[in-house]
């Protein structure tokens, strides 16, 4: 479950103000807006990379407002994958866990389940340069899921890839999100992309978030 309890946050002109919204474990929720709205905002208030100016953020009924990111139990993939350009895949899958020191063996099985799952196996030795761009989705999708989060975050994952690639990764990450019975978040401009992924549907106008019809 993710609930925004007025939610407020400033820079210069732009304000969101009082934004309360509401995800039930286990949906998949899609937000929308036009560019510069704050959806992005948003989501980095969520995760813990901003801090709101007022207001509550709750991960499964816990209190996470002033959590720092890595302990609220959410998984995030930026706009951009935001890979890091010397690690390999199994690095990039396995930093989560490597933070959180756990055992090597433990990280390799983790590893090893999800880049089975996300179809990369075979591009576990290769750096993010040699990656296409769905296949860098993936991969950011897999380091997002490595820590099992019960929420997963995703800033417009699709964006960047041609129709038949967001056709073929907006069906992943439905199926991911039902296996693992996970909440999630997901920013588009694509009504078409809303269409094949909204349990909820969301949208961001003038700093408030209302349920779509």
């Amino acid at each position: 479950m993710i609930r925004l309890e007025n939610i407020s946050w400033h820079a210069g002109a732009f304000r969101l103000e009082n934004v309360s919204f509401e995800i039930p474990t286990g949906r998949y929720a899609v937000l929308m807006g036009r560019t510069g709205c704050g959806k992005t905002t948003l989501l980095e208030i969520i995760c813990g990379l901003r801090q709101p100016a007022s207001g509550a953020v709750k991960i499964d009924s816990r209190d996470v407002t002033g959590e720092p990111p890595g302990v609220r139990g959410i998984g995030y993939v930026p706009q951009d994958g935001a890979m890091f350009p010397t690690m390999t895949v199994r690095e990039q899958i396995g930093f989560a866990l490597r933070l959180r020191r756990r055992p090597i063996a433990e990280i390799e099985q983790r590893v090893g389940e999800l880049a089975e799952h996300l179809g990369v196996t075979s591009l576990l030795h290769r750096l993010p340069h040699d990656l296409s761009g769905g296949e860098r989705q993936r991969v950011a999708l897999g380091r997002a899921l490595a820590a099992k989060p019960s929420v997963l975050l995703l800033d417009e994952p699709l964006s960047a890839l041609d129709e038949d690639l967001r056709d073929d990764l907006a069906s992943l990450l439905k199926r991911i999100q039902r296996e693992l019975g996970i909440t999630a978040l997901h920013i588009t401009h694509s009504a078409r992309e809303a269409a094949q992924l909204a349990d909820l549907l969301f949208r961001l106008d003038d700093g408030k978030v209302r349920e779509a019809s």
